[in-house]
């Protein structure tokens, strides 16, 4: 049976370009397109941590650290000029934040005397990726800076987060009574 594709609904992306946060159309290669897509990729890995048996405590941490995946991509995704003033900065409050909830989770763990190894369980893997692709993140986002303007705060939160995640995947291994792997 052949298709008929005439009427379908015109799909702007199908020539390899994609549009901006307000509409600049750029190839679908560009830096401002694949630092918002990681930090995508990002927010569906916490997503899936979320969705783990963990603490509601860690859960109401993981939804602000959501909300503020989605403002670092809107911000990504226009130049700094066409900003509204509503929309939401990356400050020093949520790199304060993470910091804080690291010096929270450190309290509870034993120092570190070797390479922790991912894994352990499944949680704790889910979590491991969240950090590994946080870190490739920050690696785009640091890349996008040497020709885009990018927030200061918006590269030290990346690099915040992914400490986050890697004390949180510990603090996973104890709240679960896992032994951390070690090298």
């Amino acid at each position: 049976m052949e298709k008929n594709y005439k009427n379908r609904p015109k799909y702007n992306g199908d020539k390899g370009k994609s549009s901006l946060l307000y509409g600049a159309k750029v190839p679908k290669n560009h830096i401002r397109l694949e630092a918002y897509g990681t930090v995508d990729e990002l927010a569906a890995f916490i997503g899936v941590l979320y969705d783990q048996e963990i603490s509601s405590k860690h859960k109401k941490n993981l939804e602000k650290i959501l909300e503020h995946l989605f403002y670092s991509q809107a911000l990504l995704a226009c130049e700094r000029d066409e900003r509204p003033k509503v929309l939401n900065l990356i400050t020093q409050k949520e790199i304060d934040f993470l910091e804080n909830e690291i010096d929270e989770i450190n309290k509870e763990l034993p120092a570190l005397k070797s390479f922790v190894m991912p894994g352990g369980s499944v949680v704790v893997s889910h979590c491991n990726v969240a950090r590994t692709v946080c870190r490739r993140a920050e690696r785009v986002i640091v890349k996008m800076s040497e020709t885009c303007f990018v927030e200061r705060e918006i590269l030290i939160y990346f690099n915040r987060l992914s400490d986050y995640l890697f004390v949180l995947a510990r603090k996973l291994c104890k709240d679960f009574n896992i032994n951390e792997k070690t090298c």
